[in-house]
Order: structure tokens, then C-alpha cells, then sequence
């Protein structure tokens, strides 16, 4: 099930599932090429290394290899290490590389990249056991994921991440859709603040979002739009092992074009290319 919310003329595609580092990543491709973004999910306990210690997982962590050593809780390292392998092995396929050659960098805020490959943007998200994956060649991505279930307006946390319009706007409705409507918000918000590269850093009740079934924009604290098209945002409903979980994708289109070829072998710079062009127009051939 899912409930696109961007602008009908930039729609994204349906999460694609991932089993192994054998999936057919073609649907990936295609994603990018018709969409310009990707979004790749896959199970834990499918992306869970099996050798945590072998020549594989270190030969694709690469630079991550020592933060991942230095995790202690045995979990923890294991869902690190999964959702790694996912997002390289997904960017790889984007990019027809391999997950070897590829290498996770960090900017300040702890927003990951991949490094001499700005033509791609990408986001993580993992949450029990789902793991998400956001890939676009638009501009900005970021994503996010939680439980369908999660209990978030008995407790009060509507206080901690709802500007006064939203808490005002969830409490008219009935008090079976009050958690969900909170859980999509949190989503959207999260999604939001990776992509603009805030994380936790921009507090959720200075933004927020319209009711659900309306095309999404962000919003000021009083309810006014805030965005324009450039941004489009997306919801779906996610099922696996009997859980259900709410993702939310953000992505912000810089308005340079749709990159058709985002391929390391083929993909040349446009500013390179022009100066390229520049060159080579003042050089006059040997007689």
C-alpha cells in the first residue's frame, strides 16, 4: 500500500525489495532513469553478514571497518554492518560499480556520502527489522522509517515533535488515527531534516506537515507552507515478518535536470565537460 504525496508531475516509484547481494538491481536503475530516485528495502536478517569477521564485509566496509570493530554490542555491530552492505551494494548497482571500489564518507552533522560521486545522493534509515535506502540523482535525499504501531500521543510525545497547528490537527481526529497521523509526521520529519543534513539538530516543532491525503509540503509552525515544488515527499506502508512500518522519503530536485547516466565508467561532469568543450574549440588542428 502506499500514498504518494509529491507533485504528480515528479511521482516516485514503489520501495524495491532486496534479498542478496545477487538481487536483480535493474528495477533500481530504472527507478533512477524514469524517476531520478530509487528507494531499496531490505530484511536484517537477509543483510546480516555471515562471516562478521571475513574479507568480504571488511573489503566492502572499507573506512567503516574500524568504527565497526569498535562497536561493542554484538546487535548493534550486526545491524551496522547489514545496512552498510545494503546501501553499498544498492549505490553500486546505481552506479555499476563495485561495493568494493565504493567509499562511505561523513559530513559534519554525521550525513553519509559517497565520495567522488556526487552525481548520486543517498540516505539510510533502519529500524528493528526493516533496513531503507534512498538513492537520487535529483539533488537531496533523505529517508525514514518506524513501526506502524508505534503508541506516540498517549505518551505526550506529540509535544516533542508537532509544531501548535499539527498537535491542533491531530487531536480533532479520532483517537484510532491519532498514532498513525503522529507516526507519518515523525517519518516526514526525519526524512526532511537527513536530507537537508540537520538530523537532530533542527527541532521537529519548528516544521511541520499537512493532514494526510493532501499533496505535502513543509510547513510553518502556524500551518503556512513553507516549500515549494521543488521538494517532493512520499509515504508508504511497508510489511515484513508481520510487522508494518511507515517510511517517508523527502527529496529536493536542485533543478539541474534528470540525470539519465550516472554510471562512474560513463558520467563526465557538465562543468567539466564545458570547459572541455571551451578548450578545444581554440586549438586548431596540425596541418
Amino acid at each position: 500500500m502506499t500514498a504518494p504525496t509529491g507533485p504528480a508531475t515528479r511521482p516516485l516509484g514503489e520501495p524495491i525489495a532486496s534479498t542478496t547481494v545477487h538481487t536483480d538491481w535493474s528495477d533500481v536503475r530504472k527507478d533512477l532513469r524514469t524517476h531520478g530516485t530509487a528507494l531499496v528495502h531490505g530484511r536484517l536478517a537477509d543483510w546480516r553478514p555471515k562471516d562478521p569477521d571475513g574479507p568480504e564485509l571488511r573489503a566492502v566496509l572499507g573506512r567503516d571497518w574500524a568504527r565497526y570493530r569498535d562497536i561493542t554490542h554484538e546487535d548493534m555491530r550486526g545491524r551496522y554492518a547489514a545496512s552498510r552492505r545494503l546501501l553499498k551494494y544498492a549505490a553500486a548497482a546505481a552506479l555499476r560499480a563495485d561495493a568494493r571500489d565504493l567509499e562511505l564518507m561523513y559530513g559534519p552533522t554525521g550525513r553519509p556520502y559517497l565520495r567522488g560521486c556526487d552525481q548520486i545522493d543517498i540516505s539510510l534509515s533502519h529500524t528493528d527489522d526493516l533496513l531503507l535506502v534512498g538513492l537520487t540523482t535529483r539533488g537531496l535525499i533523505g529517508v525514514d522509517a518506524e513501526r506502524s504501531d508505534r503508541r506516540i500521543y498517549s505518551r505526550g510525545l506529540d509535544r516533542q515533535i508537532c509544531t501548535p497547528h499539527e498537535r491542533l490537527t491531530v487531536s480533532r481526529l479520532p483517537l484510532a488515527e491519532r498514532d498513525p497521523s503522529l507516526v507519518r509526521l515523525w517519518t516526514l520529519k526525519e526524512a526532511y531534516s537527513k536530507a537537508i543534513g540537520q538530523g537532530l539538530q533542527f527541532r521537529f516543532t519548528e516544521f511541520g506537515f499537512g493532514a494526510d491525503g493532501r499533496p505535502t509540503q513543509v510547513h510553518r509552525p502556524d500551518g503556512t507552507p513553507g516549500t515549494g515544488d521543488e521538494w517532493t515527499f512520499c509515504t508508504y506502508v511497508l510489511g515484513t515478518d508481520g510487522l508494518e512500518f511507515c517510511v517517508s522519503t523527502a527529496v529536493y530536485d536542485a533543478g539541474l535536470g534528470r540525470t539519465l547516466d550516472a554510471e562512474i565508467t560513463t558520467m563526465l561532469d557538465a562543468d567539466a565537460v564545458a570547459a572541455l568543450n571551451e578548450a578545444l574549440s581554440g586549438v586548431r588542428p596540425h596541418d
